[in-house]
């Protein structure tokens, strides 16, 4: 998708942070700085803080996303899907479609990174969701695990 007019135009889109949405869960904090609905499906940009030794994620890949990590702030284990890495203020991590992967903090004290997708899934559906099922008590089989996981395109190694 390339701009193809000759004089530019207005298309910048400000969010200031009380337009953020944040999802609160006990350890992790996610702040959705830019779903796809707002940088026209190109990227998703979220926010994550990790408490102390929030863990995270098994590996697993996607089949039609890339995800890039930056990290901003403490110790963040990143698994690149042959070793696993400590990432520390400004390391990056890019997996392409496909590529395993995993993120996780172990360290006695918070990190923050950011995490990029593109192009932009509704990953905030997936986030949401995950909340919703843990908030309702709600236990899911192994099946409706797989089901859930494969609708929202995130498939476990």
């Amino acid at each position: 998708m390339s701009y193809t007019g000759d004089g530019g135009e207005v298309g910048g889109v400000w969010r200031p942070v009380a337009e953020v949405e944040t999802i609160e869960r006990p350890v992790v904090r996610n702040r959705l700085v830019a779903p796809g609905d707002v940088t026209r499906g190109r990227f998703g940009l979220f926010d994550w803080r990790m408490g102390p030794h929030a863990g995270g994620p098994k590996p697993h890949f996607h089949r039609t996303f890339s995800e890039s990590f930056y990290v901003i702030s403490g110790a963040v284990r990143l698994y690149d899907g042959d070793k696993w890495v400590t990432g520390t203020p400004g390391d990056f991590l890019y997996v392409p479609e496909g590529g395993v992967h995993a993120f996780r903090n172990d360290a006695d004290e918070p990190a923050s990174m950011l995490i990029l997708f593109a192009p932009a899934p509704p990953r905030e559906k997936f986030f949401r969701e995950l909340a919703e099922i843990a908030d309702s008590g709600r236990e899911l089989s192994p099946q409706e695990w797989a089901e859930f996981y494969a609708r929202h395109d995130q498939y476990h190694v």
